[in-house]
């Protein structure tokens, strides 16, 4: 008992930050941070639409430039290396046509260079082609990679639309769109990027292989299927997009609450004739501005707000560290949570025919996409009132139950929508855009919350074949890759502490691998630290450094395994206590992913919610 790390006063100190940090409505705001793409697609998008809203477009650019590293170039991540080709030309974009700054001014002359030095143009994302083309910088390729008359195509067809990701669909939809319509808008006063290209046909062809021409033969099979002259199959199937869309704008007048989705779906519709000033793109416009948050006195444009996330792991969190469901900080969080619960039937219904509306979403204005973790997040926290809130209780839990895949493990977002012939389709991050594939994290964490707060007996099918997908997802050296969080230490974490919930012992051989890998990477002091490239390569890649959200996660892990504490344990909660108030890189390195190589959060939570929970836990079990 002496030899305990005293906790008490590092537990008071977060909860009173939490306390002080909660909006007046229950929720808390912190920033989801993606990086700097949106920030500059938000000033190309003012300038496109002559909105001039020059507080904000300076504010913007300021942020870009605070975040140029010495070489010229702007980063994903801390240590990516040189720079990321991607952001620098989005950036070096963004600064020029913001009119505020020239090719003359040092610091664009630097990112010219970095560019220049690392393939030009040609190498950028599709994403950011797709943009260059639709504002005039590159040309669209003759040939489209997703054909528009994949929207016709019936849902029993190998490849048809509902066979993506609604991630996918909702950025493929606008995509298909435009390049349909090779739209171009004209900008007056535009900068001109060709003196980033390489070669003269750098922007003829997108990159095909010979299995995107196995795959084209096959829609092409299912196109001649159609009923109907291929001219107006076209304008049906740009019809029947521009619906998809309309139909799935939320509240607030973004398209299913996403910045990439809103920003691409205006100008698809400028390309089907909307004028620029009309009241679907002017509320899409509010829509994107209402997700604007502020960091260091700069602007931010969110991909979108992490407002139920972080509000109901928050709550949780607090609960766990004894706060009563009666504090008026839980029951207002409480409150919050429950009118965010889903009504609608969204597109998850497609795959999941069977089940009703009771999810929650990601975002505070998200009405039509809940996903299985933000449900499972926002159960935990109402648990212990939900007796009282019985019809919520029960309608979560259904839906969570319902989402599971046919092969034992939970997606984020739709049953069974990982189709192996989309491996085909030659998308950059396609895995990424198109696929919703049971992943460790999330299957984990379903289990957890299962196991520990249901009555779902431990040797229920669901539960003993959810624990079956995990043994098989298992990695040779005893972890698991984590889809949504940076990486192997965060599924690790979650499959833990899911498969011990719902009885899994800890002395199982799996569970001792995965805790002995845990320990073979705790760093000399006493933490933990995970590299985003662990994600780009696909196998652990060690920061070098500890951080406290990685450190977390690795503790409770051991925690939840162990009756006693382990020197492991006693010098990570050592590292976890003295470093709590640390404001560094590693406080501000990325722990969520979206894409692999291409999108990472920097979630401002995670450093009180992830402490919180790991201190908690380990002085209920010890202490």
């Amino acid at each position: 008992m002496n030899s305990l790390v005293d906790t008490k006063a590092s537990i008071e100190w977060i909860i009173e930050t939490l306390r002080k940090d909660q909006s007046s409505d229950g929720s808390w705001n912190y920033p989801f941070e993606t990086g700097i793409s949106t920030d500059a697609y938000m000033i190309i998008l003012l300038r496109a639409l002559k909105i001039n809203d020059e507080e904000l477009i300076q504010g913007l650019c300021k942020r870009i430039l605070s975040k140029q590293e010495k070489n010229g170039a702007w980063k994903l991540f801390y240590d990516e290396g040189d720079g990321n080709i991607t952001a620098t030309v989005e950036s070096y974009y963004a600064l020029l046509i913001s009119g505020y700054y020239t090719k003359d001014d040092r610091n664009l002359r630097a990112a010219k260079r970095f560019i220049l030095a690392h393939g030009g143009l040609k190498k950028v994302s599709m994403f950011t082609k797709v943009m260059l083309a639709l504002t005039g910088q590159y040309k669209w390729p003759s040939h489209s990679p997703l054909p528009i008359e994949v929207m016709l195509l019936p849902n029993f067809f190998p490849i048809n639309f509902y066979s993506f990701s609604y991630f996918g669909r909702a950025n493929l939809t606008p995509i298909m769109i435009l390049a349909a319509k090779k739209f171009s808008i004209q900008l007056k006063n535009a900068p001109d990027l060709s003196d980033l290209k390489q070669n003269r046909d750098d922007d003829e062809e997108w990159a095909y292989s010979r299995e995107w021409r196995s795959l084209l033969f096959l829609i092409g099979e299912g196109r001649k299927r159609l009923v109907g002259i291929p001219g107006e199959l076209r304008n049906m199937a740009i019809d029947r997009a521009k619906h998809y869309m309309l139909g799935r704008i939320e509240p607030d007048g973004t398209f299913l609450s996403y910045f990439s989705s809103t920003f691409l779906m205006i100008f698809a519709l400028l390309s089907l004739g909307y004028k620029k000033t009309d009241p679907v793109i002017m509320k899409a416009i509010d829509g994107l501005k209402s997700m604007k948050s502020e960091i260091n006195g700069e602007p931010h444009m969110q991909y979108t707000t992490a407002t139920v996330w972080n509000s109901s792991l928050i709550s949780y969190a607090l609960q766990s560290a004894g706060i009563s469901p009666d504090d008026p900080m839980i029951k207002t969080a409480n409150g919050y949570l429950l009118s965010r619960q889903h009504q609608k039937y969204g597109d998850w219904v497609i795959h999941n025919p069977n089940s009703q509306p009771g999810g929650w979403g990601f975002s505070n204005i998200n009405t039509l996409h809940p996903d299985v973790d933000d449900t499972t997040a926002s159960l935990r926290s109402i648990v212990k009132i939900a007796r009282t809130e019985k019809d919520s209780w029960e309608r979560g839990i259904r839906w969570a139950l319902s989402m599971q895949n046919d092969d034992g493990g939970w997606p984020a977002f739709e049953r069974n929508a990982d189709s192996r012939l989309l491996k085909l389709l030659p998308l950059e991050k396609g895995e990424f855009l198109l696929h919703d594939p049971s992943c460790a994290d999330l299957t984990g964490r379903t289990l957890e919350f299962l196991g520990n707060y249901t009555n779902l007996p431990k040797h229920h099918p669901i539960i003993k074949r959810a624990i079956g997908w995990l043994w098989k997802d298992q990695r040779s050296d005893g972890s698991w890759y984590g889809r949504w969080g940076i990486c192997y230490t965060y599924g690790t974490w979650a499959a833990i502490t899911g498969l011990l919930a719902v009885g899994v012992p800890s002395n199982d051989p799996h569970i001792q691998k995965a805790s002995a890998w845990l320990i073979s990477i705790q760093n000399p002091d006493g933490g933990w630290g995970e590299s985003c490239h662990s994600d780009i390569k696909r196998k652990y890649i060690p920061l070098q450094s500890s951080t406290l959200t990685h450190t977390s996660w690795a503790l409770d892990a051991l925690i939840a395994i162990s009756d006693k504490p382990t020197k492991a344990i006693e010098k990570g909660i050592a590292y976890l206590v003295k470093s709590l108030k640390n404001n560094d890189w590693t406080t501000d390195y990325p722990k969520g992913q979206g894409m692999a190589g291409a999108f990472y959060i920097h979630y401002h939570s995670y450093r009180y919610i992830f402490p919180l929970i790991a201190l908690s836990h380990y002085q209920k079990r010890y202490g």
